[in-house]
């Protein structure tokens, strides 16, 4: 194994990238496998690829972009046979606005060659999506936009138990973040975040597993102190 993969649940695992420790779901069903978010590079594609035809015996068959930011969408590169969903800025993150989605993640360190190497095999989203649900042939997980926060169009994924008393788990991309503060930059909405985040609560109730886009997995309480955190900075703006 390149990578530490969590198991969360039944069928439901997390890694931590290296590079700006994302996080990278994966939810194995009997019909498919999910990926959520992938990365930056080919490099990172590849060493997930090889990971998870361990874990799970078959090839990515679907991934879910939560976002349209460039270390967690471009690792698609990786992945040409696996149905593609996202929002529509993904869409055009991939497409007409590559160029600003290279310069944000050599600003971030990525290393160029390797960037320009993965960007030359980018592709649009297969499916163009703000709520949907995908089959995994045991249960259906279902993709969510829950409302703006860090950005206009963030999709956070809820995945049922396969088995009794197990928790729910809930995708929730750079909504919620556990190795630092929220990151909040020009394109997002700060007064609307913590009601993003209340309807995440929601979904995933008191007993679910709360994977951040970036660092540990959480708890309810520690995502209820993440929306306080937002009022508060709302409030100072």
């Amino acid at each position: 194994m390149h990578y530490r993969w969590e198991a969360l649940a039944g069928g439901v695992h997390r890694c931590r990238l290296p590079f700006l420790d994302v996080s990278v779901g994966l939810v194995l069903g009997p019909d498919a496998v999910l990926l959520i978010d992938c990365g930056t590079t080919l490099s990172e594609a590849q060493r997930l690829a090889d990971d998870i035809g361990e874990l799970a015996g078959r090839p990515v068959s679907d991934i879910v972009l939560t976002h349209h930011h460039f270390d967690h969408i471009l690792g698609s590169a990786g992945f040409p046979d696996a149905r593609l969903h996202g929002a529509a800025p993904v869409t055009a993150a991939l497409t007409s606005g590559v160029d600003a989605v290279r310069e944000h993640a050599l600003g971030y360190g990525a290393e160029p060659d390797e960037v320009d190497r993965t960007i030359a095999r980018v592709r649009a989203p297969d499916h163009v999506v703000s709520n949907t649900v995908i089959s995994l042939g045991d249960r259906e997980v279902r993709v969510v936009h829950p409302g703006r926060g860090h950005t206009d169009h963030d999709l956070a994924v809820i995945v049922p138990p396969r088995n009794p008393g197990e928790p729910p788990v809930v995708f929730c991309g750079d909504l919620i973040e556990e190795s630092a503060d929220p990151a909040v930059d020009a394109g997002s909405d700060l007064a609307a975040w913590p009601v993003t985040v209340d309807r995440l609560l929601t979904l995933g109730g008191p007993t679910a597993v709360y994977v951040p886009g970036h660092g540990a997995v959480v708890d309810a309480d520690f995502v209820v102190e993440q929306r306080d955190w937002l009022r508060r900075s709302a409030t100072q703006h």
